[in-house]
């Protein structure tokens, strides 16, 4: 689009995303953060906020009247059945309005030449089809005893970890379907001269 390349950016739970999200954005690009946009999604989307009192009941209100994020996620991550209908249905109402901000905002940056490349930061890039806005697919890839000790170190349990990852695709299927993988195997300076790489061979020229 006029030149201005669009990436996605995806990887496993706790894999680097976020740094390379943050030395993309030091390079000149400009990033969309899919969950952020879905958080405003819930707080701002008055006919999401009624579906999910419908569904889930008052319970889902938070004190001030909005969405109970830590509610909803209850929901949606409890292992089972139950979890996985309550996961597709969240997302049969999210991710389509995620979607059209993303194009939007893409578009409005596009219009005002504000850099040479738009960063589309989404773990669930593929599963909600949203690679197609993208002209070029990233994934970071780390081991996952490595992303398991990330995520204790954020406070996550084990549990937790398993909930979230089984709510993606498998790290083997975005791996096959990026058109570039990123290993985050060493160091954070290794992490960052790889996107150094990336940027040089697919933006910079």
């Amino acid at each position: 689009m006029d030149g201005v390349k669009t990436i996605g950016l995806v990887g496993g739970i706790a894999s680097g995303k976020s740094l390379v999200a943050q030395v993309l954005r030091g390079l000149g690009a400009s990033v969309l953060d899919a969950d952020r946009i879905g958080h405003a999604v819930l707080a701002e989307d008055a006919d999401v906020r009624d579906a999910l009192r419908r569904r889930w009941g008052e319970g889902m209100l938070a004190a001030e009247g909005g969405i109970d994020r830590a509610a909803v996620a209850g929901r949606v991550f409890t292992p089972g059945g139950a979890g996985e209908a309550d996961r597709r249905f969240l997302e049969g109402l999210l991710h389509p309005r995620i979607r059209e901000r993303l194009v939007s905002q893409r578009d409005a940056i596009v219009a005002t030449a504000a850099g040479p490349a738009i960063v589309v930061d989404a773990a669930l890039l593929f599963e909600a089809g949203w690679n197609a806005i993208c002209d070029l697919v990233v994934m970071v890839d780390a081991p996952v005893a490595v992303r398991l000790e990330r995520a204790r170190q954020r406070g996550w349990t084990d549990d937790e970890f398993a909930a979230r990852e089984a709510a993606q695709w498998p790290v083997e299927e975005k791996r096959r379907r990026a058109d570039v993988v990123l290993a985050n195997d060493g160091s954070k300076d290794d992490l960052r001269r790889a996107v150094q790489a990336l940027w040089d061979e697919y933006v910079a020229q």
